[in-house]
């Protein structure tokens, strides 16, 4: 039976990751509860999925579907269906497979993600 988060008390931090995988304009840094990834990805102003990080999962849109919460920062988010919005500090999204984003302005985008983030940049 997997771990579960309920099954053991754990305690991690960002400020040491289990992994960082880096890309253009950014990086995830992943830390690792029972069996859950979560990551808290930070994106630098230039940041563009499609741009950065579309080369390194090789799909035209992102796949992964995320729950996020936006801690600083602005990213704007366009789905498959035209659907768009800025989610900035604050914002809680949850987005299904099939979506760009990027950052909006001159501060970094700092964004908790504690579902998708398992494949997010990964080969």
């Amino acid at each position: 039976m997997p771990e579960t988060l309920t099954q053991r008390t754990e305690h991690q931090s960002f400020g040491a990751p289990v992994e960082v995988r880096e890309f253009p304009h950014g990086r995830a840094e992943i830390v690792k509860l029972g069996d859950v990834e979560i990551g808290r990805l930070i994106l630098e102003p230039g940041w563009r999925w499609s741009n950065d990080v579309k080369p390194i999962a090789g799909t035209d849109l992102c796949q992964a579907p995320h729950m996020q919460y936006h801690v600083s920062g602005t990213v704007h988010i366009v789905m498959a269906d035209g659907t768009e919005f800025d989610a900035g500090p604050g914002d809680v999204t949850s987005l299904p497979e099939g979506h760009d984003a990027w950052v909006v302005g001159d501060e970094p985008a700092v964004v908790v993600d504690w579902y998708g983030a398992s494949n997010y940049a990964r080969k």
